[in-house]
């Protein structure tokens, strides 16, 4: 009998529970999955405290994994036991088996290791869609990228001097400006020492960035505002430290007509015309060595909650995979 991670009310980390689990036979269109890799992302911490709530309790978390596939529904086509596939959008990741929608499974290049695919596809279908559709960036820009040593910050910073972007970034610690920069972010900034609004407007000749990608909220949202130039955009895409408060929006106005989006991945491949040309993106990315997986750490997936706990306590970097 399969096991997953369950959670029967919200709250922290030790909520995780490791429990058997019956699992049916797959139904039409779906496919079960035995799953090798599981991806551990900031977004399952908001389902687990509710902050996303889930669509019931009990439920098991997490939205990105990879796999072999073991078992077909009736009227699946394209799919075959022994296919290796991921996916990034379909709740309940954190389980030994599963059963899936064919419909939003990814069938895995022979190029593309399933520890990367579940360290990638989230985050690195995020990055795509930011860099590329959310704000076009450019070669000779300059950037900011808030947690520029997490997982999707790496991958930002790789990815954005690839596109031959200057990149700006902010970090905890020196520890992290170090991996930050040996990702490709050429002027790390450290949180609490470094003035970040006075020194990216140093590094711009006063005038600001085009584009700060955030993923910080609460604590980063006012400092983000003011490190834009006029018509700059600030892509707030997730609130590691919280919900941003209220914004009266008339200070936008103020500040230089200043745009904002709060935009989410899930729409970004709602379709799955747009779930396979954004993953197409993301692996002729990691081909061409703009982008790494970058797994820097890996847990076992009954030992969830200890995962949970470092993430929030942001003693992680980078991508973390959970191994069943």
């Amino acid at each position: 009998m399969p096991h997953a991670i369950r959670v029967h009310q919200l709250g922290g980390p030790e909520v995780l529970r490791w429990e058997a689990i019956d699992l049916p036979e797959p139904e039409a269109g779906q496919v079960r999955v035995r799953q090798s890799a599981i991806g551990l992302n900031f977004i399952d911490v908001y389902h687990r405290t509710g902050l996303y709530p889930p669509p019931q309790l009990p439920f098991t978390p997490g939205l990105e994994a990879a796999g072999v596939v073991t078992a077909v529904g009736p009227g699946v086509t394209g799919l075959t036991p022994g296919d290796r596939v991921g996916y990034t959008d379909v709740l309940g990741a954190y389980a030994e088996e599963r059963n899936l929608p064919a419909e939003r499974v990814l069938t895995l290049p022979d190029d593309i290791a399933e520890r990367d695919a579940a360290a990638l596809l989230l985050k690195g279908m995020t990055a795509a869609y930011l860099l590329h559709r959310t704000y076009a960036v450019q070669a000779g820009e300059t950037i900011l990228v808030h947690a520029a040593a997490g997982g999707v910050g790496q991958l930002l910073c790789r990815w954005a001097a690839h596109l031959g972007a200057t990149v700006i970034g902010t970090v905890g610690n020196d520890a992290k400006a170090a991996i930050a920069r040996d990702c490709g972010c050429q002027h790390p900034l450290v949180w609490g020492r470094d003035d970040v609004v006075a020194r990216v407007r140093e590094l711009t000749a006063g005038e600001g960035v085009p584009v700060v990608y955030d993923s910080v909220g609460r604590d980063s949202f006012e400092v983000s505002l003011d490190c834009l130039r006029p018509f700059g955009l600030l892509a707030s895409f997730g609130q590691s430290s919280g919900k941003v408060p209220p914004l009266d929006v008339t200070r936008l106005s103020a500040k230089g007509s200043l745009y904002l989006t709060r935009p989410t991945l899930m729409h970004h491949i709602r379709r799955r015309a747009d779930l396979t040309s954004l993953a197409a993106k993301l692996f002729g990315a990691v081909r061409s060595g703009a982008v790494s997986a970058g797994i820097a750490q890996t847990y076992p997936l009954a030992e969830a909650a200890r995962a949970h706990a470092d993430l929030e306590a942001r003693r992680t970097t980078g991508s973390t995979v959970l191994l069943p």
